[in-house]
């Protein structure tokens, strides 16, 4: 039995609607990933970041408060690195308001907003 790799269709398959990355895409985890697919799964990585992006597609902006009250099993130590995740990725933004006490609310980005066919196929998906 011969083993296929990811990415690469058996010789004389038709071509789909995904395009092949090239090897020099492909990098190691310690540099930015520059494969389409590999940018995604790097915005998206770790457990709990799709629920928490999930949030923002319900909500389109919410404070940590709101957000933990949503994801109750999730601790605060990782909902705080996802949403650093997802601010770097520029899927959310933080908007901190002055004022005592200072008031954080993270607001969804366009980015973000494109990410929702994909949450909604994971969704469909993962009910199938």
């Amino acid at each position: 039995m011969t083993h296929q790799t990811v990415g690469h269709a058996p010789a004389g398959a038709p071509d789909g609607p995904l395009e092949d990355c090239p090897d020099s895409a492909l990098v190691p985890p310690t540099r930015e990933p520059r494969c389409p697919v590999d940018i995604t799964l790097t915005a998206l990585g770790g457990r709990w970041t799709p629920l928490v992006l999930r949030e923002f597609l319900r909500r389109d902006r919410a404070t940590y408060s709101e957000l933990s009250a949503a994801l109750p099993a999730l601790s605060d130590k990782v909902l705080s690195d996802r949403l650093a995740q997802l601010t770097r990725a520029g899927v959310v933004e933080r908007h901190r308001t002055p004022g005592w006490p200072p008031r954080v609310r993270y607001v969804l980005t366009d980015r973000g907003r494109a990410l929702e066919p994909v949450v909604r196929s994971m969704w469909e998906w993962g009910s199938a």
